[in-house]
């Protein structure tokens, strides 16, 4: 088939390359403007971009897609279907009009359950030990269309957002290769059962240490790359960048050092160990090398300025 293709991050590009290598044909690859990257803010392209050029693909990146140079565009492309992976911007129905199979999207999460903007990081956050990908066919809604095809898989206990994302970029490009392949008739979803994963601020990174170790860890590992798990010692920002559910107890937020290894009290009298942190102003360092250069005392507390 002939189709174009709409994605921006690095969980579209296998299913760009998935559909690269197959037989259908892409008109044209449509991704969002470079943007500002780096400590220099020089225009970056997106990691969509990068994969469309080194495959000589036409590349198209308007500022806003429904204006109506875009639309007319898309609509003088003559595509069948249109494939779209995470493109950052809503599709207005004078697009989803175009092609005449309608517009695919690979999400990351077993529809009806977390849809919006970061399904992978709240699965994480909120505990879940399965999730999957989604094939649908999109609509005017926030992931409300039809479903074609769902794979289920499950939540590594330590699995952060990052790896678990990378998972299922693949498991999506191969699914969406089949439902290119099988057209199956799409189910409707049940839209009663429906939760949300909204867009992330960085006030979620903000960790209360009166939950339970497990929360705790799940949110650290969830927030991976951005905002990351965050709390405050001695009245500086101190991020959280690994951690792990410890055999241990003590009082919400209370840090103590025992041999070489680090740890902070939850709630339910439970406790995590710190194994990577970052202090503001320094660079990520194990935690066993913050704990020495601070020189920790008996009665440190972790988020004194949030209680």
């Amino acid at each position: 088939m002939r189709l174009a293709f709409l994605g921006t991050p690095e969980f579209a590009v296998p299913t760009l390359e998935k559909l690269i290598a197959s037989r259908h044909a892409i008109a044209c690859v449509v991704t969002q403007p470079d943007r500002p990257k780096g400590r220099l803010l020089k225009p970056a392209p997106s990691p969509v971009k990068e994969t469309a050029l080194r495959h000589s693909l036409p590349v198209f990146q308007p500022e806003r897609i429904r204006r109506p140079e875009p639309v007319e565009y898309l609509r003088g492309l003559g595509v069948e279907i249109m494939v779209l992976v995470g493109y950052g911007q809503i599709i207005p129905q004078t697009i989803i009009d175009i092609p005449p199979l309608g517009i695919l999207n690979v999400h990351a999460s077993l529809l009806p359950k977390y849809r919006g903007a970061a399904p992978v990081q709240w699965a994480i956050v909120n505990g879940e030990t399965r999730t999957g990908v989604t094939i649908m066919r999109i609509d005017a809604g926030l992931d409300t269309g039809d479903i074609l095809l769902q794979q289920e898989t499950e939540v590594g206990p330590e699995e952060d957002a990052p790896q678990l994302s990378a998972r299922l970029a693949g498991m999506g490009a191969d699914l969406l290769l089949r439902a290119l392949e099988e057209m199956p008739p799409g189910v409707p979803q049940d839209h009663s059962a429906a939760t949300l994963a909204p867009i992330l601020k960085k006030e979620d990174g903000a960790i209360d240490w009166r939950r339970p170790a497990r929360a705790v860890h799940n949110r650290v590992r969830g927030l991976l790359p951005w905002p990351g798990a965050y709390t405050t010692f001695r009245g500086r920002m101190l991020h959280v960048w690994k951690a792990r559910v410890a055999d241990k107890g003590g009082l919400p937020g209370r840090l103590w050092k025992e041999g070489r290894r680090l740890y902070a009290g939850c709630g339910e009298g439970t406790a995590v160990e710190l194994l990577e942190v970052q202090l503001e102003g320094k660079a990520r360092m194990p935690a066993e090398s913050f704990a020495n250069g601070q020189r920790l005392t008996e009665n440190e507390v972790l988020g004194e300025l949030t209680r």
